[in-house]
């Protein structure tokens, strides 16, 4: 990995051990956010002859190095309840707060391990409906921090910081990027549903008087309009017309209460499987039953890998049910390489305070997985069914979130469905926030 500097090649690091989560908080930092390489010394005299940047991570200073002084999460193992008090920071929030002569206000380094390893998803805590960490327990929502990618922030800061005592020091440069996710729960409305669920759908519209999804039902059934979840062309041409990076992830799991998809055996569904994979790149979508059985998950992406013919390394859950660490080290048992699911279905923001992909830290087995996690900012169900905004206010939250990605240069992930761009019944209005976004988030920031 290489880095545009002056004579500098890397950053040494001087900690008094060296533990998996301080390897793990080093390759966050150093390697995924700031791209440059680093050296962890942990011999005083051997730290004080090198030259270039350098950075003690321990109790007390080396030298004239860069000093952050260490809280002791790095060089625990377990889990317990940690001494969090904020404190403002920049234009943000920080925590692990450090005094006396240390360079930083706050252990960086602790801070960020804590939230991208979602620590406080393995403390005790209230797991909503469905039976999955809620936005509302965790630190960021409680001290109104889950909107801003803090990690990024904080990281930005630090290396405005070593600039000041190393002039010469310059990593690479990032760049912004913009990525569209679509979540097929269900390709269809009517089509393709089979006689029995179709014939269950007409009682239901009859049962509630709904004759309009009767009519519908009928016309799309003769071919005499297209079915009202068929997005698909629609999505096509935007990808080919603006060159956007689209990726669908499918749900093929078994027909059950919280998984309704087309039948997997269905020719047409699995055509359009066909059809998106050439000019997008798709994933696995997890249904909800396979969240706790692991031979349904190795099932379900064994099906995706049948139909497309190729592997299948990408990943979001269904519900967006992840609970750690059982649903990603199932997912690794299965050679998937990236997850799209950190983030929330009642929030919108960042559930692991960063904007970038990073890599699954497993705190029970205290290693740093090879799972990539690419954490997404925003879907638009959480404006709709969770906060209660509709189309014309939606447009401001997407472009905070958009806006706090830009200043960062990161990774810009929303989530929609194919049914929620079709401008009919309960989605009327939502197409034109999705253009909205796109032109919002494709300017240069």
């Amino acid at each position: 990995m290489s880095n545009n500097t002056k004579g500098i090649k890397m950053i040494y690091v001087f900690t008094h051990k060296i533990t998996s989560r301080v390897r793990f908080a080093f390759n966050l930092i150093f390697r995924d956010l700031m791209q440059i390489e680093y050296e962890i010394i942990t011999k005083r005299k051997e730290f004080e002859e090198k030259d270039g940047v350098k950075i003690s991570y321990t109790l007390n200073p080396i030298g004239n190095s860069f000093f952050v002084r260490s809280k002791p999460l790095l060089f625990e193992q377990g889990i317990n309840d940690q001494d969090i008090n904020m404190i403002p920071f920049h234009r943000t929030k920080a925590f692990f707060c450090v005094g006396g002569n240390s360079m930083f206000p706050f252990d960086v380094f602790a801070a960020s391990f804590y939230l991208a390893s979602r620590y406080e998803e393995y403390l005790p805590h209230k797991k909503d409906h469905f039976n999955r960490f809620d936005a509302d327990q965790s630190l960021a929502f409680k001290e109104d921090f889950l909107h801003q990618p803090v990690i990024n922030i904080w990281v930005n800061k630090l290396v405005t910081s070593l600039k000041e005592l190393y002039p010469d020091f310059k990593i690479p440069e990032r760049n912004y990027k913009f990525i569209t996710t679509i979540d097929v729960d269900n390709a269809y409305a009517y089509k393709e549903k089979g006689f029995v669920r179709t014939i269950m759908g007409y009682s239901k519209s009859l049962f509630t008087l709904d004759f309009k999804d009767f009519k519908d039902r009928t016309k799309t059934l003769l071919g005499l309009q297209k079915d009202p979840y068929d997005t698909f062309d629609y999505q096509e041409k935007l990808v080919k017309e603006k060159k956007l990076t689209f990726i669908y992830f499918f749900l093929l799991g078994d027909y059950g209460v919280n998984d309704k998809n087309i039948p997997v055996a269905n020719t047409n569904f699995q055509a359009l499987i066909k059809s998106i994979s050439d000019h997008s790149k798709i994933g696995i979508h997890p249904s909800f039953a396979s969240n706790t059985s692991f031979n349904k998950l190795e099932k379900e992406v064994g099906r995706l890998s049948k139909i497309i013919n190729r592997e299948i390394w990408r990943s979001r859950q269904h519900f967006l049910k992840v609970n750690l660490p059982e649903t990603y080290r199932n997912l690794i048992e299965l050679d998937i390489t990236d997850d799209f699911t950190m983030g929330y279905a009642s929030s919108y923001g960042f559930r692991a305070g960063i904007c970038t992909p990073f890599y699954f830290y497993d705190l029970d087995l205290e290693i740093e997985t090879n799972l990539k996690v690419h954490p997404f900012a925003i879907m638009e169900g959480t404006l709709k069914y969770y906060m209660g905004i509709g189309p014309d206010h939606a447009m401001a939250h997407y472009r905070r979130l958009i806006d706090e990605v830009k200043m960062v240069n990161g990774n810009f992930i929303s989530l929609w469905h194919n049914d929620s761009l079709n401008n009919y019944k309960q989605w009327k209005g939502w197409r034109s926030v999705f253009e909205e976004m796109i032109e919002y988030g494709m300017e240069e920031g």
